[in-house]
């Protein structure tokens, strides 16, 4: 039932889509348009319903741009589960399955789900499925090693996802750093989700564990919560095991209350561009990927 893969591949290349797909929905006659998923929590981080276009402000390089693309419905979405399965992870295992159910069950009739484990090795279920119950009975299958390829399996989710039209998610676990990865680092995952317009949302764990000698406490990576505030996902840094399932959840709720707005771009300079979104309303806070890349093969300049 599980495959094992070595790490990532080539670049994903992006494929056009309508108005449900993840990036880049259709405006006027094929006009492709840069959009970006948005989450709005108020100050208490409570999710905030019932806006509209209005509330929201847009920049391409501290460029206000007018919004001609608003959605508040639910897109959608194809999520790699990657858990991290190392010798730190063996007293809290259990746990961490019961969290990751929690976010399984949550998932949509027209969501579709994989898991993945990582340890010294990466490996993923067989297929992606809208099958609950199957997803479930994959995270119970999740195998232990040694070691943490954290780079890898993200690549590596990045790779199982390339070619995959509509909202593509990865929802990576884990309680420590980087320690064994083989061909990817930090900065060559979050250029190539950037390029693949994927979203990444990160849940890390202090951890307590005997590593045959001595109690070690362990982090987790810091490159988490720069990856996931790049690419528009959230990052929850947990000290408490008691908090896992709680935050899995709490991650499926985000993603179906999430606002969909869009611009034309109007300079395709093959460059990065940051991008930035601002609330009018006071005491709202917006969250979404920080940047794009302005290619011609993927856009078109738009009406303005």
């Amino acid at each position: 039932m599980w495959k094992r893969t070595a790490g990532a591949g080539a670049m994903a290349v992006l494929m056009a889509a309508g108005l449900a797909a993840q990036q880049q929905p259709t405006f006027k006659s094929g006009t492709q348009i840069v959009s970006l998923f948005v989450t709005v929590a108020d100050a208490d981080k409570r999710l905030v319903p019932d806006l509209t276009k209005d509330d929201f402000d847009v920049f391409d390089n501290d460029k206000p741009q007018p919004i001609i693309y608003f959605d508040s419905s639910i897109h959608p979405i194809t999520v790699v589960v990657m858990l991290d399965t190392s010798g730190s992870m063996t007293g809290t295992i259990g746990l961490l399955r019961q969290a990751a159910e929690q976010f399984i069950i949550r998932l949509l009739p027209e969501d579709k789900g994989r898991v993945g484990a990582f340890n010294d090795k990466i490996q993923f279920s067989s297929r992606f499925t809208s099958d609950r119950d199957e997803l479930v009975t994959d995270v119970k299958e999740l195998d232990y090693g040694n070691g943490t390829r954290l780079w890898d399996a993200v690549g590596a989710s990045l790779e199982e996802l390339k070619g995959i039209e509509g909202r593509r998610v990865i929802l990576v676990f884990t309680d420590g750093d980087d320690t064994e990865s083989r061909t990817m680092s930090l900065g060559k995952v979050i250029d190539r989700a950037r390029t693949d317009e994927v979203m990444i949302y990160a849940i890390g764990l202090e951890s307590n564990y005997f590593n045959g000698q001595r109690m070690v406490r362990s982090k987790p990576d810091s490159g988490l919560r720069k990856i996931a505030d790049e690419t528009g996902g959230g990052y929850f840094e947990l000290s408490k095991t008691a908090d896992l399932a709680p935050t899995f959840t709490r991650v499926a709720y985000e993603l179906h209350s999430q606002y969909v707005i869009g611009f034309a771009p109007t300079q395709l300079d093959n460059r990065v561009h940051k991008l930035t979104v601002k609330m009018k309303k006071p005491g709202l806070a917006a969250r979404a990927r920080r940047s794009y890349v302005a290619a011609p093969d993927k856009y078109s300049v738009g009406d303005r």
